[in-house]
């Protein structure tokens, strides 16, 4: 048996996509997008998202194209998102489909049902959007969604979850 220093399936430096380890040094907000259609609830862990203050505030978002989010937020045209916090890290892990979640992975935590889809109750902040007229378009390997935001309240945590370099980073506020 050999030990490696490195990880073992990691491509070389040379081998590497320039674009993705450019996105690596770019810290990025952890948060779980959920939806419901027919009372079962969806969830997925997304930090490529961008929120445009104006009147109205909107939110724009990348998902995965295969997900049953996307299919459920297309068909609801509603989602929610939760901004996790630094005790979060096995939820986003199950909610990205990293971590196992016997029963399903909305059994971690405690939700609570909304308008525009479950949140977490303990979660850093969390909005309720409803996504714009037309048909959202595919953005590399997914779909760009554009939706009003309609709801934010803030939680009572003193930190927040980020992602960097393929690592979760608590965040003090």
């Amino acid at each position: 048996m050999t030990i490696h220093s490195g990880h073992p399936f990691l491509p070389g430096d040379g081998e590497r996509d320039p674009l993705r380890r450019l996105r690596g040094r770019m810290a990025a907000p952890v948060t779980v997008w959920t939806s419901q259609l027919d009372g079962r609830p969806v969830g997925w862990t997304v930090s490529s998202l961008l929120l445009a203050d104006g009147r109205p505030s909107e939110l724009v978002g990348l998902l995965d194209a295969d997900s049953d989010l996307a299919d459920v937020v297309l068909r609801t045209r509603t989602v929610a998102v939760s901004v996790l916090s630094g005790s979060h890290r096995r939820l986003a892990d199950a909610f990205a489909g990293l971590l196992p979640a016997p029963g399903g992975a909305f059994r971690l935590g405690s939700w609570r049902d909304t308008e525009w889809g479950p949140v977490l109750g303990d979660a850093a902040g969390w909005l309720g959007a409803r996504l714009a007229p037309g048909e959202p378009v595919q953005a590399g390997w997914a779909v760009l969604v554009r939706a009003t935001i309609e709801h934010v309240q803030l939680g009572e945590t003193g930190d927040v979850l980020a992602h960097l370099r393929g690592r979760y980073r608590t965040l003090e506020l």
